[in-house]
């Protein structure tokens, strides 16, 4: 086995629960983002443009679309025969099989994947978040400073930095605390969950970890913690650049927006940083003579005969003649249907808005109490979901059912 200077573990398994219905049958990684992306599209393409060839990809909650999506890892240039992208579900051995428990877990039962390659360095990322950033400056600045763990930090609003795990460092940018959402922040430098180990120093502390019965098995709470407190060199590397956690539905949909403002932060075009990914073969878009469209993302395959407005569509879906998408992201294969309305919502895929229906429609007395903890303003309609013609779905309410609206109708 050729032995790897660096070996990235991406951590991929989470439910996702923040952002409800559209993870009821996939991984968050694997959820549709920028009209022909996911999620787990940014942290793959990182890897490979930072010339990291070797990517272990642990998977647990729902993992069957996003193993299918990952397949050889050919879409990312990962198809390698020294190295290249592994799925690493939770597996049965002789000695015990179980879930992760934890993120330092599912690295700990991963140990013998890393060992293959005994390298000199372990990236560890997260497979929620839509950034674009060079791990390899990032490794250079861990070797430079003969470190023996570099957390990635990004300066926030120091008004809002009690919300964030917060590094506190010297004049060399040494970590010498970390405190978890403090009620008095003593500084801006919030971590990441992006993190560069030295092998043997990860590998030793996973295994102490392992062995602590009280251990929560948590890099931020258990493993970081504890190489601070023995002393051991941790530093911050500091990331300025636009970085957004998608963990919840409005800041998935404030995510997707940021695409098509007037000075987007992050550009996907740029061909000296390619976000790769596996996009479905389809035929150009088409426009009918009629259609308006403005500032939005319109990707292959869509057909819009409408109006679309400050919108991302994905792949294949369609707004007939007459209907009507604002401030919205309508994900692969969804039908809108003329006449009907969507107003900033998010639109799983295949769904279909029903002639002359109205999601995102202002909230009435008679539509009752419904939770919107999770969606705020943002009106969420599950994947394979119809809502009927004629039918409203108010501001914030999540549908999560086949057909919405028509039953219920015709036996009022």
């Amino acid at each position: 086995m050729v032995r790897k200077k660096v070996v990235a573990m991406l951590l991929a398994g989470g439910q996702g629960s923040r952002l409800s219905v559209l993870t009821n049958r996939v991984a968050k990684p694997a959820v549709p983002f920028g009209g022909k992306y996911r999620i787990i599209d940014f942290p793959l393409s990182n890897c490979v443009n930072s010339d990291i060839d070797t990517v272990g990809v642990l998977t647990q909650y729902e993992p069957l679309e996003l193993n299918a999506y990952i397949g050889t890892g050919q879409a990312w240039d990962l198809d390698r025969n020294s190295g290249g992208v592994f799925v690493l579900p939770p597996y049965q051995s002789s000695q015990a099989g179980r879930w992760y428990s934890g993120t330092a877990d599912a690295i700990y039962q991963n140990i013998a994947f890393i060992d293959r390659y005994n390298p000199e360095y372990v990236l560890i990322l997260s497979g929620d978040h839509i950034y674009k950033m060079d791990y390899a400056a990032m490794l250079d600045a861990h070797i430079a400073k003969k470190a023996d763990l570099t957390i990635a930090v990004r300066p926030v609003p120091m008004e809002e930095a009690h919300r964030f795990g917060i590094m506190n460092t010297d004049a060399d940018e040494r970590i010498i605390e970390f405190e978890e959402k403090p009620k008095q922040p003593k500084s801006n430098k919030a971590s990441m969950g992006i993190y560069i180990f030295s092998w043997p120093v990860l590998r030793k502390y996973l295994c102490l970890d392992e062995e602590n019965p009280e251990s929560s098995n948590d890099f931020g709470k258990n493993v970081i913690p504890a190489i601070l407190n023995d002393g051991l060199g941790v530093y911050a590397y500091a990331f300025d650049a636009y970085w957004k956690d998608v963990g919840t539905v409005q800041s998935l949909w404030e995510a997707n927006m940021d695409l098509i403002s007037e000075d987007p932060e992050i550009q996907l075009d740029d061909p000296a940083w390619r976000i790769y990914s596996k996009s479905p073969c389809m035929p150009p878009h088409c426009v009918g003579v009629d259609a308006v469209i403005e500032r939005s993302s319109i990707t292959e395959g869509c057909y819009v005969g409408g109006t679309v407005k400050h919108s991302v569509l994905f792949a294949g879906v369609t707004v007939e003649d007459g209907a009507e998408v604002l401030d919205s992201v309508i994900m692969p294969g969804a039908s809108i249907l003329s006449g009907a309305k969507v107003h900033r919502a998010i639109i799983g895929e295949n769904s279909v808005v029903g002639k002359d229906a109205f999601v995102g429609a202002e909230r009435l007395p008679e539509d009752g109490d419904y939770d919107t903890s999770l969606t705020d303003d943002i009106t969420l309609i599950a994947s394979g979901t119809e809502i009927a013609a004629g039918s409203r779905v108010p501001v914030g309410m999540i549908v999560n059912t086949g057909v919405y609206g028509a039953i219920e109708d015709e036996e009022e």
